[in-house]
């Protein structure tokens, strides 16, 4: 089965958009304000982008309102064409720990990150479809480890239940991961070393102890 180029699916969705001159609304669900930077620079120049920061993985639950601060203090610094604005999710952590269970042990990537991503999507699709957004899409493809063609199959199947577009993206292409670290330089931004939840967290602090020398 030939490999799908979601980015290549982006631009063109966007030269169709720019004929009719328009500016469609977006809901970009968002994992931390890192990975929303260079998202938040392209994606500005053609859409009204509402923010929603919905992710009940990450832990501790200050963690969760650290991240959220730095996400809106981007919003407020980063140049921008159209407006975006902002949403905060409820932290819901039980249903994380719920679909979790049994799967405490998977490695990252696994099972139990494709509940988690189907979790935050699905919130986002309902939260665009009551909202009469255009389109509805994720900044998770932005990191070199999450599967694009995981995230855009989750983010088709919840386009066709909940009525709305879902924006196919692989923003990580065409140096849009590196584009993000510059920016998070750029903005003295927090980037924190796991992806969010206590198991990734774990994953995380077991390699740095192999990576380090011993004594």
């Amino acid at each position: 089965m030939a490999k799908v180029n979601y980015h290549l699916q982006l631009e063109e969705t966007i030269k169709q958009m720019e004929t009719t001159g328009t500016t469609p609304t977006l809901l970009l669900h968002s994992c931390c304000a890192p990975c929303s930077s260079y998202i938040l620079e392209y994606l500005s120049q053609y859409f009204a982008i509402t923010v929603f920061y919905y992710n009940p993985n990450i832990a501790p639950k200050a963690e969760f309102q650290f991240r959220s601060q730095e996400q809106q203090r981007l919003i407020g610094e980063l140049p921008q064409k159209h407006p975006i604005t902002y949403i905060e999710g409820t932290y819901d952590s039980e249903r994380f720990y719920a679909l979790a269970k049994g799967l405490e042990n998977e490695p990252e990537g696994g099972e139990r990150c494709r509940r988690c991503f189907q979790l935050r999507l699905e919130e986002a699709a309902l939260l665009a479809q009551k909202g009469d957004f255009d389109f509805f899409t994720t900044t998770l493809s932005i990191s070199p480890h999450k599967n694009a063609s995981v995230l855009n199959g989750i983010g088709e199947t919840l386009s066709k239940e909940y009525g709305v577009s879902y924006l196919y993206s692989d923003f990580k292409k065409k140096n849009g991961y590196r584009r993000s670290c510059e920016l998070s330089q750029l903005y003295d931004m927090y980037r924190q070393d796991y992806c969010g939840c206590v198991f990734s967290k774990a994953e995380s602090e077991a390699r740095k102890q192999l990576s380090t020398p011993n004594e």
